[in-house]
């Protein structure tokens, strides 16, 4: 459904030669902000695509809208390239900006969606069942025809959400769209998005910081930064990879040997009986576990897994050492 190769987006600065006049620098230094990446994304597929600020994420995506125009590189998506067929591609594409609003401002949701019916040739009657659609899955009733200047930011993404899927694209493109909003609308978004995709199958790119977002609308991440491809995988072979930590809690009846105390990472002793230590489980340190909690009655015990966030940090952290 995307396909990427070694795609590439060169940035060159200019000089200032006058008041008002620019020019390119010969002896200026190319700025790469996407640096032959490679991916497929296959139809139907939920994706996260992550990275930290200035990575190249939304560069990738508005060379996939076709609003930017590749330096090198092959890029299509649904077999079309964007830039060359960007009417084409904007009727097979819903993109959400989570700084940028495509309804109209002094208009209610519901004659913003009339504008895009008729942009679409919908007709009336499929137009009526979609919208009924929407307004179920989004919650979009209560608030549909009140100006969109009067609504929340999270009721303005709901109405943006509607405006982005009416035409029933097959590929959904979507830039920090839960981006300042309360954890019960991100969660009605995610729930929105899990729903739409596994009703008409619409592929789905996400790109977003807030990585709750990932673990739970998608299966497969994409990590970039500083406009290189540094992972695509399974979010469970990103944890394998990143090699975080887990801090394990732990209350004994007996105290733990001097000897065994020794061999516990980053080991801390809060209050008699109680030790919180890290653990990356390999066979090793499970070993020691074992050893630790052999003929000793364990009072209580919490293992915190790290969190994808991170696993994230500490992925990029290590690309960074190297």
């Amino acid at each position: 459904m995307i396909h990427c190769s070694n795609l590439t987006k060169d940035y060159h600065s200019f000089k200032k030669t006058g008041r008002l006049k620019l020019r390119r620098s010969k002896s200026a230094e190319v700025f790469r902000a996407v640096d032959n990446i490679t991916f497929d994304i296959r139809a139907g597929e939920v994706v996260g695509y992550i990275g930290p600020n200035g990575a190249g994420k939304s560069t990738t995506i508005k060379m996939m809208c076709g609003i930017l125009t590749p330096t090198s590189g092959e890029l299509t998506v649904n077999g079309l390239v964007p830039y060359k067929n960007r009417q084409k591609n904007a009727r097979q594409i819903g993109v959400i900006f989570g700084q940028k609003s495509q309804l109209w401002w002094d208009l209610p949701i519901t004659s913003s969606l009339k504008l895009y019916q008729k942009m679409y040739e919908i007709p009336d009657d499929v137009y009526h069942e979609r919208y009924m659609q929407l307004c179920d899955m989004l919650e979009l009733d209560e608030f549909a025809d009140r100006p969109v200047r009067t609504l929340s930011l999270g009721q303005r993404m709901r109405g943006e959400l509607a405006a982005a899927v009416l035409h029933r694209p097959p590929v959904l493109i979507l830039d920090e769209p839960t981006i300042g909003m309360d954890v019960v609308v991100k969660e009605r978004i995610r729930s929105f998005l899990k729903e739409l995709n596994s009703a008409y199958g619409t592929t789905i790119l996400l790109t977003t910081h807030d990585m709750t977002d990932i673990e739970k609308v998608c299966a497969r991440a994409i990590m970039i930064n500083k406009g290189k491809k540094l992972f695509d995988g399974t979010l469970e072979a990103l944890r394998k990879n990143s090699q975080s930590d887990s801090r394990v809690t732990i209350r004994l009846e007996k105290a733990i040997p001097p000897q065994l105390e020794a061999q516990l990472r980053e080991l801390e002793k809060p209050e008699a009986g109680m030790y919180i230590f890290h653990l990356s489980h390999t066979d090793e340190e499970n070993r020691l576990l074992s050893e630790v909690l052999q003929n000793n009655r364990v009072l209580d015990m919490y293992i915190a897994e790290p969190t994808l966030e991170e696993e994230v940090a500490r992925y990029l952290g290590k690309e960074e050492a190297q």
